[in-house]
């Protein structure tokens, strides 16, 4: 990707490239004066609650990643923003992989959903939108503590294993969320995928680390709380970006428990508010907790429990041997002695071997296309691990350059072949490769031979680590699973782009603070041609009310809403918040805080 723009920022300029495959254009100029009405209107709610129960300076944190409350943030200026602070920002279709998304955290970027909330869908939304990534996760991006248990978050997240049934899921989410932001969405078709996915998630089996670190990260980043359980602050995004949500889930029916491992038993509905909340004392709090499941997972505990992860995930994974070789593959096989230790692990179809995260030269996934296999354990009556073997203590088992060796590990395996090449990297031998070789299990099994060509066996007593994706993962070019369902374009009818012309007109009459005669004829048009429209005709009663142009119009212009807000109930609640913020303008109490 040659055209990447990585906004002058240092840490989107880090992306690799199977991260940088994710990236949309934010496309400024696609959003339509009602986008921007909404995220004004959203914004003023979100600031003049939050500022009484959001754990941090609102308005504060919005300014130095970059927002404002009048306008759609730019994902420029966010860069320019948040570079200060160590991070960057960048923009995605809708939904992304889990492990995709955890690792962007990793390397302390953003991302954001390009595109923002319907109006129908003000309130909460069930797609991942700008409102919500950027005026939930980004103000809060400033303070230290949190910003660290962020990217600390994505490091582990991105090793998490996850399983075939999470992909499943994935996709499931991700179709259902397209469909229901959709202008043209079909409600059979929503309620099949509704079904689909209530299926899915009701046969997940045994959760994965990834759906169990899920979890953690909902009950944390998305709808976290941080205090006393009597007087508890909102951080978490979800709640801080839904201004349904926010006020409703200080209530006493939402019950507030402490945050600490147990909440990885709380499954979340994404489609539902929460029946429950965590707070947790501190950040640091947060970190004690992640590295606590962490110490469960099987990138930090290896072995067959670990091995048998990697198998039922069903995508390429990594396992490190105890001399540091890493195989990447999608493990198919595994051999386990009567203390159900690994004997040998193999992968099937393109596998790549690697240290520290670097490749092996010859060792690409070209070279292994048809997989690797290869025994785990200590050679027969050795007292040393055989990485720690020297090159002496090789050659006095007849393991040297060129000749003929005869190997038995404890577990009965045994590899006969000529010596052509011993790997060391640093004082452990990792890789030996072998000519004209057999392999064979001791009740006879063959598991390698001559005719196949070259042997390669990895090194190692022990599997200390299995992780998610590949050891090196540009190169071994892992084109992660971009999904086919994409986010909807909307084409607009020529009623709707008449409306969005009187949108445009009310915002430059309220900016420029000129031509107010247009708005009585404004607001005609809005009654005779627009009559599901509340959101326009709110910003006109807000100028007319604190220009105090007249008196007459002010009265008409609040009875046809309050008529509204009574007859249509879906709107009686924004309808009463959009004036309450009118009465106690947001400019007002900027002020005052700052």
């Amino acid at each position: 990707m040659s055209d990447f723009n990585d906004f002058n920022n240092p840490q989107v300029a880090k992306l690799p490239k199977h991260l940088r495959q994710f990236i949309v254009e934010q496309h400024y100029e696609k959003y339509t004066p009602i986008d921007q009405a909404v995220w004004r209107y959203v914004m003023r709610q979100n600031y003049s609650y939050l500022k009484h129960v959001a754990y941090y300076p609102y308005i504060k944190g919005l300014q130095r990643a970059g927002l404002s409350i009048e306008y759609i943030p730019n994902l420029q200026t966010m860069n320019d923003n948040l570079g200060k602070i160590g991070w960057g920002a960048v923009t995605v279709d809708g939904f992304i992989p889990p492990a995709a998304f955890m690792e962007y955290q990793a390397y302390r970027v953003l991302v954001i959903a390009a595109d923002i909330r319907q109006i129908n869908h003000i309130e909460y939304t069930p797609a991942p939108d700008i409102i919500h990534e950027s005026a939930g996760h980004a103000p809060i991006i400033a303070d230290t503590d949190y910003n660290n248990y962020l990217s600390y978050f994505g490091s582990i997240g991105a090793k998490a294993m996850f399983s075939s049934k999470d992909f499943e899921l994935y996709e499931a989410i991700r179709k259902l969320s397209i469909l229901k932001e959709a202008v043209d969405a079909d409600e059979e078709e929503i309620a099949q995928a509704e079904k689909n996915l209530r299926h899915i998630a009701d046969n997940m089996g045994e959760p994965s680390e990834m759906a169990l670190l899920g979890r953690l990260h909902w009950w944390t980043v998305e709808y976290g709380l941080i205090g006393t359980l009597e007087d508890p602050k909102i951080y978490g995004a979800g709640l801080l970006s839904s201004i349904g949500e926010s006020a409703s889930c200080m209530k006493p029916d939402v019950a507030k428990l402490w945050y600490n491992l147990d909440t990885i038993n709380y499954q979340y509905d994404i489609t539902k508010p929460q029946p429950q909340l965590f707070v947790t004392p501190t950040f640091q709090n947060l970190i004690d907790v992640l590295e606590a499941f962490a110490d469960t997972m099987a990138f930090r505990r290896g072995g067959s429990e670990s091995i048998l992860k990697a198998i039922e995930c069903k995508n390429p994974s990594t396992a490190v041997y105890s001399s540091g070789l890493q195989i990447t593959g999608i493990f198919t096989d595994l051999g386990l002695d009567q203390a159900d230790e690994l004997t040998f692990v193999k992968t099937t179809g393109p596998s790549a071997l690697a240290f520290n995260g670097k490749q092996l030269d010859g060792h690409g996934k070209d070279y292994h296309k048809d997989g690797f296999s290869s025994p785990v354990g200590r050679l027969k009556g050795s007292s040393k691990a055989f990485e720690d073997l020297s090159l002496e203590e090789l050659a006095t088992l007849g393991i040297a350059e060129n000749q003929t060796a005869e190997l038995t590990f404890e577990s009965g395996i045994n590899v006969k072949g000529q010596v052509k090449n011993i790997v060391r990297m640093g004082d452990k031998t990792i890789l030996i490769a072998f000519a004209d070789c057999t392999v064979t299990e001791s009740n006879g099994n063959v598991l390698f031979r001559p005719e196949w060509g070259t042997y390669d066996m990895a090194i190692g007593e022990k599997i200390v680590s299995v992780f998610n994706g590949a050891a090196d993962k540009d190169a071994y070019e892992e084109i992660t699973f971009v999904s086919k369902e994409q986010t909807h374009k909307t084409q607009y009818d020529e009623s709707t782009q008449q409306l969005h012309n009187l949108y445009r007109k009310v915002r430059e009459v309220r900016e420029k603070q000129i031509g107010y005669v247009q708005l009585p004829e404004i607001f005609e048009e809005l009654k005779t041609k627009h009559r599901s429209d509340w959101l326009c005709a709110l910003e006109i009663l807000e100028i007319v009310y604190h220009k105090q142009l007249d008196a007459q119009m002010e009265k008409e212009l609040r009875i046809y809403l309050e008529m509204k807000a009574a007859t249509e109930t879906e709107l009686s609640k924004l309808i009463n918040d959009g004036m309450h913020v009118i009465a106690n303008p947001v400019t007002q109490l900027i002020t005052k805080e700052d």
